[in-house]
């Protein structure tokens, strides 16, 4: 059974850091482009970072210079490591791939909290 689990996140002080992680299980033959989103209470869901599988990277201009999203090929696993936080970053945060022919997969979702 093909899955993306995710681990990280909780609750942290404003200018604290935390560090997501993303691992997708399973028989899966290629894994193409990563991405992290985040959605808040009442708000739409938003990407935060995107890594293609050769490590091109792009950010939403709210989290440039502070987040930075990496993956390892040979783990399935992209990770979001989130420094200097704002309580405007407190929302729950999804890792979602596109594995290919299987399609897009989302995992499960884990809550960040930053308290100011």
């Amino acid at each position: 059974q093909v899955q993306l689990v995710q681990s990280g996140g909780g609750l942290v002080q404003a200018g604290g850091s935390l560090r997501l992680s993303c691992v997708a299980f399973g028989t899966i033959f290629s894994i193409g482009a990563m991405d992290w989103y985040r959605q808040a209470p009442g708000k739409q869901r938003e990407m935060v970072a995107v890594i293609s599988r050769g490590g091109s990277t792009n950010y939403a201009d709210s989290v440039k210079g502070r987040f930075t999203i990496s993956r390892d090929n040979s783990k399935n696993t992209v990770y979001l490591q989130m420094n200097s936080l704002k309580p405007e970053d407190t929302a729950a945060y999804y890792c979602h791939a596109n594995l290919g022919p299987l399609g897009p997969y989302w995992a499960q979702g884990t809550q960040v909290t930053v308290s100011s």
